[in-house]
């Protein structure tokens, strides 16, 4: 029997292993800022397995220089303490390392909208629903099984092979794949579990930017509103030329790996979204200041400036346009999450293994996808030139209510992912 189907086999007899190992990472609430537990549970997992893990919190201070970083509100609510990253590099031989892993926290729910308990996970057939079975706890169980397999089958790879499990992806990812990375975990190529509905191979990712914009008004009691400027009647000026230049964006920019597993996003790679909005405390007094808080996201292709200064630019004309405002403008900040966009070529070594054993796990054809959100990938190509592929499990309803992926997805992206390391990385002998 080959050395891949060993490794197939042993994963396939792991299956109700898997189940109960999602089953403990989706039970631990890792929204993001509270990752701990389910970081305690990927130790003890690594610990079974024979491995002595690496655990450490991130230091903003040790990162702040560096060109990737940005202050997440993550790390502003809550700091770094008490959140540890995992890691661990499994020893073979001399030929070249990989990353296999992903993060460990996840959005909160609005638990009137699920059908199902989130925080534990429910199988109905073959489909698990939970908070983070698909993005990405699903992902992360599926790589551990597949390390588990490579050691149960005494498979000696040619190169190292480094795994970890890292926080606040879903916040930017700074105290997360960067620290590992600036910890000195620098592979020559990386495979992160991200729900890519594989076969399908991720090879880019979405710049993502926040911004305020504060827009005065005037205060005064309603019954002398004439007196007064309604802030809140001047933010709506505003929101409307943003939702103005996001049409206009949407129909001048074009990226196909964006909408080649999902269709539906032709004509939306890019978006521009106001997310809240906060202006006045009492009913009987005209707001003297309305805020405004958005995400800019597009794929690669533009520059940061760039979309900063479209940005910016249309809510300068829509404030010149306005008689009070012209003289009032509106003040704009950029924080938090200020991501560059990235992508690799389809022909790198590490995509073309990860299609090639994709495809042969599942016996369907993929595609080569992305650059619809941002991803940690980004790190890995940007500031260390180091290609970084996302393969991972289907996925549905990410971020949403009754958030879904189904055991075989699972199964194959372990078989698929352990496929990559051995041909990647070689075996001795």
């Amino acid at each position: 029997m080959s050395t891949k189907a060993t490794l197939e086999e042993t994963i396939d007899s792991k299956e109700s292993d898997l189940i109960e190992l999602v089953t403990e990472l989706v039970e631990a609430n890792t929204v993001t800022g509270n990752e701990k537990p389910g970081q305690e549970v990927v130790r003890n997992q690594l610990e079974s397995i024979g491995y002595e893990p690496d655990v450490w919190e991130p230091s903003a201070d040790e990162l702040a220089d560096h060109e990737g970083y940005f202050q997440t509100s993550s790390y502003d609510a809550v700091g770094y303490d008490g959140r540890p990253n995992v890691a661990v590099r499994i020893e073979g031989g001399d030929g070249p390392t990989l990353t296999l892993g992903g993060h460990i926290d996840v959005v909160d729910v609005t638990e009137s909208e699920w059908e199902r308990e989130p925080w534990t996970v429910t199988q109905e057939g073959e489909i698990l629903y939970g908070r983070g079975v698909a993005d990405m706890k699903g992902g992360l169980a599926s790589v551990l099984l597949a390390i588990e397999a490579l050691e149960d089958s005494g498979v000696e790879l040619g190169g190292d092979i480094i795994f970890q499990s890292t926080i606040e992806e879903e916040d930017g990812g700074i105290g997360g794949a960067l620290s590992a990375l600036e910890r000195g975990y620098v592979p020559d190529a990386a495979v992160i579990a991200e729900p890519f509905d594989i076969p399908n191979i991720g090879i880019a990712s979405a710049g993502v930017m926040y911004f305020r914009v504060v827009v005065p008004g005037k205060s005064v009691h309603a019954a002398w509103g004439h007196q007064g400027v309604n802030a809140i009647g001047n933010a709506t000026k505003i929101y409307q030329a943003i939702e103005e230049l996001d049409q206009q964006r949407k129909a001048e920019i074009d990226y196909e790996p964006a909408y080649r597993s999902d269709p539906e996003l032709e004509g939306n790679v890019t978006n521009i979204n106001i997310g809240m909005i906060e202006a006045g405390d009492w009913p009987s007094t005209l707001p003297g200041k309305a805020i405004l808080q958005g995400r800019v996201g597009w794929p690669p292709g533009e520059s940061r400036k760039s979309v900063r200064e479209q940005i910016e630019s249309a809510i300068h004309e829509a404030a010149n346009d306005d008689p009070w405002l012209k003289d009032h403008h509106p003040s704009i900040e950029w924080f938090g999450w200020q991501a560059v966009p990235h992508e690799i070529s389809p022909d790198a070594e590490i995509a073309q293994i990860s299609k090639q054993n994709a495809e042969r796990i599942t016996k369907q054809s993929g595609s080569f996808v992305g650059g619809n959100a941002a991803l940690d990938e980004r790190f890995y190509e940007l500031y260390y030139d180091v290609d970084a592929v996302s393969v991972g499990p289907m996925g549905w309803n990410l971020h949403g209510a009754d958030e879904h992926t189904t055991v075989p997805a699972l199964l194959e992206t372990a078989k698929t992912i352990a496929g990559i390391a051995v041909d990647y990385c070689g075996v001795d002998g």
